[in-house]
């Protein structure tokens, strides 16, 4: 199986550029990059999209990048790398002083901005966690890799049901309401039916779950949301 990828919104009103970095990341592997074209567009995708990285230009055409970088910054900690042909250091210092993670001066080549791309995603699961790897009774969660073990053997998942699990695994022991899933996993007009939610939960159980029918791994917490258990001593590993 090949692992799950990063989700990477560019926000970038140039579409050559955009073109340039999608197809770059794409060739690499690892990554799936979203594009929006302007701040609004942007803003909308880092809500409710739920991205893993964010690659933002400063020159946009109807708000300017640090006034997305202060917003974004508002209520994630989401890694943003700035893009910019201003090579000013003054510059480059009060945005890194304002939340962005790096700061990549055009033209620039693709195998630096992958591999400034990779280290934020290190930097920011490494300081958000311990252990980039969550373990939860007989699962592991590779936060950075994003693959999973179940009982040392890796599984396969889609995009959603990964999702789900990582939400889940960065809030381990913790509940999590539905409102909270919803909004990390779906956008547009299904985002806010649960019975989508449920069918997800379902699904995920029957992959990780010894008994489905009796979850001792994702707990319901009827009414509110869900909880991954952090330990479980009387686990029976299959």
């Amino acid at each position: 199986m090949s692992k799950s990828t990063n989700l990477v919104l560019l926000i970038d009103d140039e579409p050559k550029i955009r073109r340039f970095i999608r197809a770059g990341f794409e060739l690499h592997g690892g990554f799936t990059v979203q594009e929006a074209e302007d701040a609004a567009q942007g803003l909308h995708a880092a809500t409710f999209n739920a991205p893993d990285l964010i690659i933002l230009d400063l020159a946009l055409p109807d708000r300017r990048g640090d006034e997305v970088l202060d917003l974004v910054r508002s209520w994630s900690n989401v890694p943003i790398i700035i893009l910019s042909a201003d090579t000013n250091e003054e510059e480059k210092v009060r945005l890194l002083e304002a939340g962005a993670d790096d700061y990549v001066v055009k033209p620039f080549g693709i195998a630096e901005l992958i591999a400034r791309s990779q280290a934020a995603l290190r930097r920011y699961f490494k300081s958000s966690n311990e252990n980039p790897v969550v373990t939860a009774g007989p699962l592991s969660i590779d936060l950075v890799n994003r693959t999973v073990l179940l009982n040392n053997n890796q599984i396969k998942l889609t995009r959603k049901q990964y999702r789900l699990l990582h939400v889940l695994a960065t809030h381990l022991g913790l509940v999590v309401t539905h409102d909270q899933l919803l909004d990390h996993i779906w956008s547009g007009s299904v985002r806010k039916n649960i019975q989508y939610l449920r069918i997800l939960v379902r699904d995920l159980r029957q992959i990780i779950e010894p008994d489905p029918n009796r979850p001792r791994l994702l707990i319901t917490e009827s009414g509110v949301g869900y909880r991954l258990q952090s330990r479980i001593e009387d686990i029976t590993l299959a």
